[in-house]
């Protein structure tokens, strides 16, 4: 690796000084000797974040973003006041093992196509099983739904050494990203309107649509503890998740198939609602209502993103995308585990 190039480790904080004492120590240990500087972009924190960092954790740089921009607009917005070669975005509920920086840094230097790299995501409660945010790296269905190699909806395989090789994916996970600064600057970074979650996929997205490549490595290993922000099943998750994703679709799909696939997309977000509903799940229900709502009245914007996102888009079939719908083999073929799909995205 080139000791010229610059790395930069950010990670965006918004109230989490609980979390600096069991995480930060991981994060220093192991990013010295790389050309590495540790930044915390802080999101408007009421608690005593700065203060607890300036006294603990001198050798980390803060920054001070003043209120909270949410993640997608925070790390654009800390992003943009920090001069590197490679950007890591990383979770603030993330511990990292020994030598997590080097194996992902090479894939830049080996092939200039790669923009983005996520390591393997471990649980950290339970090392021995991969963890919902990003697992062995991120795809999607035909119709939109995430889902990674080692963790399909909310099943997490056992880590048994079984994704061992790197290979490119559909997208990297927003808990742990590398990606190179300028191509992150010059796609317009994460789209601010997402506010949090699917951000990263949407940009992963636009950058493969744009011919450059994702790819998992898994020398690199990090723990994420998960559900740091927003709980799983919390109300605003479910929207933002049901608004983002539709957001996404629309920004991303190629013309052709553009109207089936978006439509089938609204009849199952429509079927999820009823089911929350029937469960006594009222404010899920709820949330996916609004979260239409919002897909809708945003839609002038979103043509004028998808406007131009055909103009840069170079490449419209991806082998990292399931052409069959993750839904169905889930729930009614039972298939839990990514070795079950016969799906070879390589």
């Amino acid at each position: 690796m080139s000791k010229e190039k610059k790395i930069a480790v950010v990670i965006l904080n918004w109230n989490g000084v609980e979390l600096f004492p069991d995480f930060l120590p991981s994060v220093i240990e192991n990013s010295s000797g790389n050309n590495t500087e540790i930044i915390i972009a802080d999101n408007g924190s009421t608690d005593n974040s700065l203060d607890y960092l300036k006294e603990n954790f001198p050798e980390i740089t803060r920054l001070d973003l003043k209120q909270n921009y949410g993640f997608a607009k925070g790390y654009n917005m800390a992003l943009s006041q920090i001069e590197a070669d490679y950007f890591v975005l990383l979770n603030s509920d993330v511990k990292v093992d020994k030598n997590w920086i080097h194996p992902c840094i090479e894939h830049f230097e080996q092939d200039e196509k790669v923009v983005a790299v996520q390591p393997k995501v471990l649980s950290y409660n339970q090392p021995e099983l991969f963890e919902y945010a990003g697992a062995a790296g991120g795809f999607i269905d035909k119709f939109g739904y995430p889902f990674c190699r080692g963790r399909i909806l909310d099943y997490c395989e056992k880590d048994e050494k079984q994704y061992e090789k790197s290979s490119e994916i559909f997208w990297a996970t927003g808990a742990c990203m590398f990606v190179r600064a300028e191509v992150f600057k010059n796609s317009g970074g994460l789209d601010a309107d997402f506010w949090a979650h699917m951000e990263e996929i949407d940009l992963c997205w636009r950058l493969k649509n744009q011919g450059y490549k994702i790819v998992y490595e898994p020398k690199s290993v990090i723990y994420h503890l998960g559900g740091g922000s927003l709980e799983y099943g919390n109300p605003k998750k479910v929207f933002l998740n049901f608004r983002n994703n539709l957001y996404m679709l629309y920004k991303n799909l190629p013309k052709k198939g553009f109207g089936f696939t978006l439509l089938t997309r609204l009849v199952l977000d429509g079927v999820a609602a009823l089911k929350f509903l029937a469960g006594g799940e009222t404010k899920a229900f709820g949330a996916v209502l609004k979260a239409h709502f919002d897909f809708y009245k945003n839609l002038t914007v979103l043509r004028r993103k998808r406007k131009t996102l055909l103009q840069q888009a170079c490449v419209n079939n991806h082998k990292q995308m399931f052409s069959k719908s993750i839904m169905w083999q889930f729930f009614i073929q039972k298939k839990h585990k990514f070795a079950d799909l016969n799906f070879n995205p390589e």
